[in-house]
């Protein structure tokens, strides 16, 4: 089959389009035949060997990926042969055929497209477990959400008025504004141009959101912070403007909270609240209150072109890639 193959650690730039054995699936696997994988920016970071896992060498970056099983390892009852699905995957979603494991494989629905389902698993399911799990967002509480238009944010956007929340959605430009407030979105802040926690605090008139969703990190943390109200809970999801430092007096004085959250260690300790979140998003999908953006397609030589969309920026919603 053919693959996006990985060799050494380093820049995207190296990847190679290589034909190479198609994988056999094993104990509570299944085998995929991949019509759809979106990027992600953890791709870059695995690539370079700075992700929070390490491949062996070679292998080919993909997180997640949509398709048809093509075939099911032994012990699996749940799948057969011919079932359209969507997976979370350890890596290998940048080739013909990707292995999964069972329990992180779902079901499409009928309505959905492959190449929805591609850019599906890994920011609905990111940001569905933040929110719903760890920042407990209540209806008619504010969340406010940066890089709203990004791939996890434009998701958090979504997720948020799907829960009642009024959602702040905050991004670098008015065209990411356009699209997240396309969403769902019910306030916008253009961070280039205006305070961000001003702009925050004039809209929540001098409360402070309940609820921050950051994807961003950096410089834009420490903003968001400040904007956090009491009681708030500022959500860490990415870090791709930087690693901000918190004070532990900021969260004290208002009884603020700030927590990690990471899609990939979380499946792995709560797999029934997993499986509950997917079972909501699911089925908001079928009433239509998701929506999944795909802004890019690419074929699969050009898989390295797709991840350096997302790793400048470049892009909105997902990227995806189709073998």
């Amino acid at each position: 089959m053919r693959a996006i193959v990985c060799s050494a650690w380093g820049s995207i730039d190296q990847l190679t389009l290589e034909h190479i054995d198609q994988p056999l699936p094993g104990d509570g696997e299944v085998l995929i035949r991949v019509e759809a994988s979106a990027v992600n920016f953890a791709d870059s970071i695995m690539v370079a060997g700075r992700y929070q896992t390490k491949p062996a060498l070679p292998f080919s970056p993909g997180l997640e990926t949509a398709g048809v099983v093509a075939e099911c390892g032994p012990g699996v009852t749940a799948f057969a042969p011919g079932d359209r699905v969507m997976a979370i995957l350890a890596y290998g979603g940048l080739a013909e055929y990707a292995i999964a494991k069972v329990t992180e494989t779902f079901r499409m629905p009928n309505s959905m497209s492959f190449d929805e389902a591609g850019a599906f698993p890994v920011s609905y399911l990111s940001s569905h477990v933040a929110i719903r799990w760890l920042g407990r967002l209540e209806p008619d509480e504010t969340m406010l959400v940066l890089g709203a238009a990004g791939g996890v944010g434009l998701t958090a956007v979504e997720i948020g008025k799907a829960m009642g929340a009024r959602v702040i959605a905050a991004a670098s430009s008015p065209e990411k504004l356009a699209v997240a407030q396309a969403h769902g979105a019910d306030a916008l802040i253009n961070y280039s141009t205006e305070d961000l926690t001003a702009r925050v605090m004039e809209l929540t008139h001098d409360k402070g959101a309940d609820v921050v969703f950051d994807p961003v990190g950096g410089a834009l943390f420490d903003a968001a912070l400040s904007a956090t109200g009491w009681g708030g809970r500022i959500l860490v999801v990415g870090f791709v403007a930087g690693v901000p430092q918190i004070s532990a007096n900021r969260l004290l004085v208002k009884n603020r909270s700030a927590m990690g959250s990471s899609l990939r260690h979380f499946r792995w300790h709560e797999p029934q609240k997993l499986n509950k979140s997917v079972e909501e998003l699911l089925q908001w999908y079928v009433e239509g209150k998701l929506k999944p953006c795909v802004s890019h397609s690419f074929p699969l030589e050009e898989s390295a072109r797709a991840i350096g969309l997302l790793t400048n920026r470049e892009a909105h919603g997902k990227v995806i890639v189709r073998p």
